[in-house]
């Protein structure tokens, strides 16, 4: 932002709410009528939908499956947009674009059009609205103004005009600037990402509208934007491409819990409620995988090798017998063979079908052939009796003889149980991973019912790839699952076929698509949107994927996520220089060249609109002094507080810092203030802070909604503070070997003020 944008921004923002701007006044007013109409019309849909869909419930599953169907495929498409509606209250519109032709659009969260079908406003990711985003002064694109509309929740407080046609700076008007800018970003923080849609920058829109097919990385430096970036990426390939995403769905994953608490409103307001939303310590359904407390461990279970070694530990398992084994069936004693066990084992492996589900042919064709060699034995005992003996298979697969000899051939497997055996049994692991050291195998022993980490979470996805379903009557029971899915989702289809012209009378076709017609008829239970199917079933695969703080990933996490999205259409947004887990990439192409090869285009963010320039200017210094390369960027505003270095007495540093805390929370006012210190000290400044703060100290990371936070490093990640008190940098830089991007994190994360406390020397650059 320029002096002069700053200034001109100055002079329409005066200090006493009570002193008219003649300009300002007049521009408001202006706007307060149609926003007040825009809401009024929003009303009456949710109040028509409402009662179009008590309406369908109330005629019940009466008459036949052709007309269930069709009141179903109403119902789905009532309830989505009404969540839908229900979700953009808060400031539904923000902008106007006046064209040369006369023509004035608004745009917000939505479109709404009139009851007699007349446009009102435009969605913001159609492509009319791009304009909004991309037209300056040297390319005006057909636009004379662009209004941006400042609300709080339904009323209108402010306008911003951005005069691109100069013959209009001729008129009389006060509201020229960057106004609305500057009150996003100098906004108190509140522990919930805000989305951005209103103030969205040329080179942002650009990446959020480029096209689908793919990999895209965006890399970009800390306050760039980035999150905000593949949010917003997110919402507008749903509404541009719903056909192919609204039943595959899309999933946006993120570093930890906090980081998707922090973020999981933003979706909701862009117009979008259905994207699965999963932490890389979440995405094996019905495993919360823990912080592995080992960097050293993090590091071996982040490599590629493990596709090898997962599926030498399935394999592992089969086994013939080395000699004739006993087993008897109801008194009688069978010999079975090497040759016996040999021929079920080849037999089960050619069908290429998962272990557990190849597991099932293994069984049927030994029990076949030990209840053919015990009837060859009954029969030579009883000559001339020709009675049926069908039951003899029956009768061998119950013996418990059989049942152990199956089990020693060939056991069913759990991933749970295999990933435990493979770490609390020395000699399994040897057998399998003879690429890994002694050493690293003695790193990996752990003891039998320890809880997984976030590190076993791609082992466990791999295993659960490898060895398929425990239940033997699975296959049978899924193919016929599959054939009356495939019968009711061709009759659903048929129902929205009928249904699609009322639909686009309403002006609300997209809503509805099949399937949701096939779950509002299953009798398991409510409706699944796509977004709920995906969270519980580990094999579905999506049409987009989303990954934050993406330089963090390890090769197995990556190979995990490449399974999700056989079409790898990825956005990938991080920042190479924030890399501090073992598994971090030095270059995107280190990182990506295992999965994409070459197949991937990369996008750059260069302006930084979080930090103040003053605290970025430290931040990157110390980077650089410590030996780590990051990209220069442009700041948006200097900042009011320059940042404050105090080093303290060791006996003083937890008191230190919690008065530290206290004069940045009476500073920033109403803001979020986080001491991001050592993982040592977590509990002890956690303690201090209560003491002090009491009730309004979040306890932990979750608690984003307070206002007083005690966060390590990691936790604090792709979060953002009015202030921190940054505790012990020589420490945080110790705890990651050397590693500087948790301590650039740490420094990147203010919006307003800095304030570090230190014992120690400090590290080099501060």
């Amino acid at each position: 932002m320029s002096d002069s944008q700053s200034s001109a921004t100055a002079e329409i923002m005066p200090e006493d709410n009570d002193v008219p701007v003649p300009g300002l006044e007049a521009g408001v007013e202006e706007e307060r009528e149609y926003v007040g109409m825009l809401y009024h019309r929003l009303d009456e849909l949710r109040a028509e939908k409402e009662a179009q869909l008590a309406k369908v419930r109330r005629v019940g599953s009466r008459g036949t499956m052709q007309n269930a169907s069709e009141r179903d495929a109403f119902a789905a498409m009532y309830e989505d947009r009404l969540a839908q509606l229900n979700a953009v209250d808060d400031r539904l519109v923000f902008g106007r674009l006046d064209h040369d032709s006369g023509e004035c659009r608004y745009i917000g969260r939505i479109g709404l059009t009139s009851a007699s079908h007349q446009r009102l406003m435009l969605d913001w990711r159609a492509p009319e609205a791009g304009v909004f985003y991309q037209a300056t002064a040297f390319e005006r694109q057909g636009v004379r103004r662009r209004r941006h509309l400042l609300l709080k929740r339904r009323e209108v407080h402010g306008v911003e005009d951005d005069v691109l046609d100069a013959s209009m700076l001729e008129e009389a008007s006060h509201n020229h600037g960057d106004g609305a800018l500057l009150a996003a970003l100098t906004a108190r923080r509140t522990g919930q990402m805000g989305d951005i849609v209103a103030t969205i920058q040329s080179e942002q829109d650009r990446i959020i509208r480029a096209d689908l097919p793919g990999v895209m990385v965006v890399q970009g430096g800390p306050g760039t934007g980035k999150t905000a970036v593949a949010l917003h990426r997110a919402a507008y390939l749903l509404y541009s491409h719903r056909d192919r995403l609204k039943s595959a769905g899309v999933l946006i994953v993120g570093p930890n819990t906090t980081f998707m608490s922090y973020i999981d409103r933003v979706l909701p307001s862009l117009g979008e409620t259905g994207v699965v939303l999963s932490s890389l310590a979440d995405l094996f359904p019905g495993v919360h995988g823990t912080p592995e407390p080992d960097s050293r461990v993090e590091e071996i279970k982040g490599r590629l090798d493990w596709v090898g070694i997962i599926g030498a530990a399935v394999t592992h398992r089969q086994r013939t017998i080395p000699d004739v084994r006993d087993v008897t069936v109801d008194g009688t004693r069978v010999g079975v063979t090497p040759k016996m066990v040999n021929r079920a084992l080849e037999r089960a492996r050619a069908t290429g079908k998962p272990y557990n589900e190849a597991r099932t042919t293994f069984v049927k064709v030994l029990v076949k052939e030990i209840a053919e060699k015990l009837e060859r034995i009954i029969e030579k005992r009883s000559e001339g009796n020709d009675a049926d003996r069908s039951y003899l298979v029956e009768d061998v697969r119950s013996a418990r003889d059989v049942r152990v000899l199956l089990n020693l051939c060939w056991m069913p497997r759990s991933p749970q149980g295999l990933l435990e055996d493979l770490f609390a049994k020395p000699n399994y692991l040897s057998d399998v991973a003879p690429e890994l050291s002694a050493a690293e195998r003695e790193l990996l022993k752990r003891a039998p019912g320890s809880p997984f980490t976030s590190a076993d979470v791609p082992l466990l996805d791999e295993a659960a790839e490898l060895l398929g379903t425990l239940d033997e009557s699975a296959g049978r029971e899924a193919a016929r699952q599959k054939a009356a899915a495939a019968r009711s989702l061709d009759n659903a289809q048929r129902a929205v076929e009928n249904a699609s012209p009322q639909l686009e009378e309403m002006g609300i076709e997209g809503f509805l698509d099949a399937q949701a017609v096939v779950d509002m008829n299953a009798e398991s239970g409510p409706r699944l949107t796509a977004a709920e199917r995906a969270q519980v079933d580990r094999s579905w695969t999506y049409g987009h994927v989303v990954v934050d703080e993406a330089q963090e990933l390890s090769a197995m996490q990556w190979h995990v996520l490449m399974r999700r999205c056989p079409l790898k259409s990825f956005t990938i947004v991080g920042d190479i220089a924030q890399g501090s887990s073992p598994s971090a990439a030095s270059s995107w192409q280190q990182a990506m060249a295992p999965f994409v090869g070459e197949r991937m285009r990369v996008e750059e963010l260069t302006v930084n609109y979080r930090t103040p320039g003053t605290i970025v200017e430290l931040a990157e210094r110390v980077a650089e002094a410590n030996g780590l390369h990051t990209t220069s960027l442009r700041t948006v505003r200097d900042g009011d507080y320059p940042p404050v270095i105090e080093q303290v007495p060791g006996d003083q540093l937890v008191t230190a810092a919690t008065a530290a805390v206290r004069a940045e929370h009476d500073r920033v006012g109403e803001g979020l203030v986080a001491a991001i210190v050592p993982e040592r000290l977590l509990s002890l400044t956690r303690r201090s802070l209560v003491a002090e703060f009491g009730a309004r100290v979040g306890h932990g990371a979750g608690s984003l909604s307070e206002d007083i936070l005690a966060l390590s490093a990691e936790e604090a990640k792709g979060l953002e503070f009015d202030a921190v008190v940054l505790v012990e940098p020589a420490e945080i830089l110790e705890e990651t070997a050397g590693r500087v991007g948790s301590l650039y994190v740490a420094l990147t994360r203010p919006t307003h003020a800095l304030h570090v406390i230190a014992v120690r020397e400090l590290p080099a650059g501060f």
